[in-house]
């Protein structure tokens, strides 16, 4: 459970961003490095499979962090007859249609929506057009399944993963992350695993962080976006070995885990 390398990823679900660095885009860094702004999944995904090929290159173990869920609530990938997490991954990453100014993300949940007789799971259509079975707001809303994951209800402040859009949202970067995710795993097969749901026996590990959990304030003239990243690969690189392979002890199978946050242990 030791690495050599931590570059952390704050993602997006929204298009392209545009040649000029903003907040609410995709930034990434590693620890003691400036971060980067990628405007678009497009320009990240080459940016990631770079960074991984050059970590790989130089016989570096890496912790490749990423701020959005990589499970849902547990029930879900059963009840779309998918058998377990990274099943889901590719599930999404074969119906997910993302171009740097379009993607059909809404649409996707709406279609899954009405597998459920239009009764949840997402919600936050965040279009102008409407979409049958996805409503805009929660009034109304009934969800099959659990609102929350384990590691949710206990990093307070965390929000749904079935929550597309407002103030907040994770949702969509679910949608457009985990395809990216499944990509990387085929395409560095036997070289990359996903925590928790598989040993970290090889060289790089995919993580789940939520930068907000031990967040500082941010400094004067930073986008947060990018100090989050920059805090949370700095963080995670001064830790303990023994420390961070504590926090990596984890079992939560089918729903993900959030590193950092500790299990709550009956007493």
């Amino acid at each position: 459970m030791r690495f050599d390398s931590f570059v952390m990823v704050d993602w997006s679900g929204g298009n392209d961003r545009g040649a000029v660095p903003k907040r609410d885009a995709i930034w990434a860094c590693g620890a003691g490095e400036a971060p980067v702004y990628l405007r678009n999944r497009q320009v990240a995904e080459d940016w990631l499979c770079a960074r991984i090929e050059g970590e790989l290159a130089a016989g570096r173990r890496l912790c490749l962090g990423f701020d959005f869920p990589f499970g849902y609530p547990a029930g879900f990938a059963g009840a779309l007859g998918v058998a377990g997490p990274l099943a889901l991954w590719d599930w999404f990453e074969a119906r997910i249609e993302d171009a740097p100014g379009a993607n059909n993300r809404f649409d996707l949940a709406g279609e899954i929506n009405r597998r459920f007789g239009g009764d949840g799971p997402f919600w936050g259509n965040g279009l102008r057009r409407d979409i049958d079975g996805l409503p805009r707001t929660r009034a109304g809303y009934c969800n099959p399944f659990p609102e929350r994951r384990a590691v949710e209800r206990l990093a307070k402040g965390s929000f749904t993963c079935w929550q597309l859009s407002g103030a907040g949202a994770v949702g969509s970067q679910v949608l457009m992350g985990l395809p990216v995710l499944a990509r990387l795993r085929r395409r560095f097969a036997g070289r990359v695993v996903a925590w928790p749901f598989e040993a970290l026996e090889r060289p790089v590990a995919l993580v789940e962080i939520w930068p907000s959990l031990e967040m500082s304030a941010v400094p004067e003239g930073w986008i947060r976006d990018a100090w989050q990243v920059r805090s949370v690969a700095d963080r995670l690189a001064a830790m303990a070995p023994g420390a961070l392979a504590e926090a990596l002890q984890v079992e939560a199978a089918e729903e993900g885990w959030i590193l950092g946050v500790r299990p709550f242990v009956a007493a």
